[in-house]
C-alpha cells in the first residue's frame, strides 16, 4: 500500500488504543476506502496493532491486487457469510476487545458477530475513522482542488450556453454531461437547480420550470474527480435585477464574507457560524436562515466537521469546509452563496474561484 494509507492506519491504531481496544473492525465502505484505497464494497477491514486484513470475496481479488498491492486478504467463499469470516479472522488474531463502528453497523450484524465471538468483547465506537478523515492530507487537498476546477469549468460552460427554454432538469443533466467531458466521474451529488420560487427550497428537486420563468435561478452543484468531491452554489440572474434581489444578495454575500474572514486554526466552529448568522439576523432575516453554515466534505459530500451553533470544537489545519449562508423567502425565492475553504496555518484559503459578485452573475438569455 502507498505510504499515505499506512500513515492513516497508524493514526487509527493510536485511536484504537485510546478506546482501550486491541483491534477494530471497519465495516463502513467509505472508511475502508480511506484507509486502503480500495474502491469496492462488501468488504471489511480488520486492524490490529501489528496487522491489517481485508475480508473480501472473489469479485474483488484482481481489483485489490491493482489498488492495494501487499494488503493481506482473507477471501470468503460463496457459501460463507461475512460474520463467519469475521469470526475466523478475529479468532486467528487472538484479540480480546474488538471495536466496531456502531453508527454504521446494524444491530442484527452486531449481534451475529457477538454470538460467534463469545470470548471477545465488542466495544461500540463512533466517528473514529470519520474524525481522522476531517483532516485532509496533501494528496486529498490536491484531489479536492481538481474536483473544484472541474465543477467550475462545467458551470462556466453551462452559464455561457444558458437558454430561457431550458428546464431545471435539463440544466441538471447538462451539468453532469459537462463534468464528465472535463474528466470527472460525474456529479458529487444530485445538483439543485431552482428557478425563482423553487430557490426558496434549500434542497429543491429540479423539475420542469424553465429558466425564463423567473428572473433568477439558484444552482448548487459539485464534481467528483477520482474519489473526491466538491460543493458550490451560485445564483444566476436571468432577467431584471430587482431591488429586492439586490438587497437579499448583498446580505447573504456580506454574511459569507464575515464568516470566511473568521476561519483560522483554533477558532470555534460555532463562532464562524455566528459571524454569518448575525449579519443575516441584523438584516431582519434570522428566521429565513434555518440550516447550518457549512460542513466538511471529501470522499463524501457531508463529512466532519460541521459549522453550526452547537459545534464548539476548534478548526484545525487541513480541514476543508463549505461556507454557505442563505436567505429563503417562500413564494419569492432564495439566495445561497457557497464556497469551499481550506483551513491553513496562517488562516484560510478559498479554493473556489467562480465570481460571486452580482454583476458577474447576470446572464443574457
Amino acid at each position: 500500500m502507498h505510504d499515505r494509507f499506512l500513515s492513516r492506519i497508524d493514526k487509527l491504531r493510536s485511536k484504537i488504543r485510546e478506546c482501550e481496544c486491541d483491534s477494530m473492525l471497519v465495516s463502513n465502505y467509505t472508511n475502508v476506502t480511506y484507509l486502503t484505497g480500495f474502491t469496492g464494497d462488501s468488504s471489511y477491514l480488520f486492524v490490529t496493532q501489528d496487522n491489517v486484513v481485508l475480508i473480501t470475496d472473489f469479485r474483488y481479488i484482481t481489483q485489490l491486487e491493482q489498488e492495494c498491492p501487499g494488503l493481506d486478504l482473507h477471501q470468503r467463499s460463496t457459501n460463507e457469510t461475512m460474520p463467519e469470516m469475521v469470526e475466523v479472522v478475529v479468532k486467528k488474531a487472538g484479540v480480546s476487545k474488538l471495536a466496531i463502528e456502531a453508527s454504521t453497523m446494524s444491530v442484527a450484524l452486531r449481534d451475529s458477530i457477538a454470538e460467534r465471538l463469545p470470548s471477545a468483547e465488542l466495544v461500540s465506537s463512533t466517528m473514529v475513522v470519520e474524525l481522522l478523515r476531517q483532516i485532509k492530507d496533501d494528496h486529498e487537498i490536491e484531489e479536492i482542488r481538481r474536483s473544484i476546477r472541474m465543477a467550475e469549468r462545467a458551470f462556466e460552460t453551462i452559464k455561457a450556453s444558458l437558454r430561457g427554454d431550458q428546464t431545471e432538469k435539463l440544466v441538471t443533466a447538462e451539468l453532469e454531461h459537462q463534468i464528465r467531458l472535463f474528466g470527472g466521474v460525474g456529479c458529487a451529488f444530485p445538483p439543485i437547480v431552482g428557478v425563482g420560487p423553487q430557490a426558496a427550497l434549500p434542497h429543491a428537486v429540479p423539475g420542469d420550470s424553465r429558466i425564463a420563468d423567473d428572473d433568477f435561478v439558484l444552482i448548487d452543484w459539485g464534481a467528483k474527480a477520482g474519489l473526491y468531491l466538491s460543493d458550490l452554489t451560485r445564483v444566476l440572474v436571468t432577467g431584471s435585477v430587482s431591488d429586492k434581489l439586490r438587497r437579499i444578495y448583498r446580505i447573504v454575500l456580506n454574511a459569507q464574507e464575515a464568516a470566511i474572514s473568521k476561519i483560522a486554526p483554533g477558532v470555534p466552529m460555532c463562532d464562524v457560524d455566528a459571524a454569518a448568522r448575525s449579519v443575516i439576523a441584523d438584516a431582519g432575516h434570522a428566521e429565513h436562515f434555518g440550516h447550518g453554515l457549512g460542513h466538511g466534505f471529501g470522499l463524501e459530500i457531508h463529512e466532519q466537521p460541521r459549522l453550526g451553533a452547537k459545534h464548539s470544537e476548534p478548526l484545525e489545519v487541513g480541514m476543508v469546509i463549505t461556507v454557505e449562508p442563505g436567505i429563503y423567502l417562500p413564494g419569492w425565492g432564495g439566495v445561497r452563496i457557497e464556497d469551499d475553504v481550506l483551513v491553513t496555518e496562517s488562516g484560510h484559503e478559498v479554493l473556489s474561484r467562480v465570481s460571486k459578485q452580482l454583476d458577474d452573475c447576470i446572464v443574457e438569455l
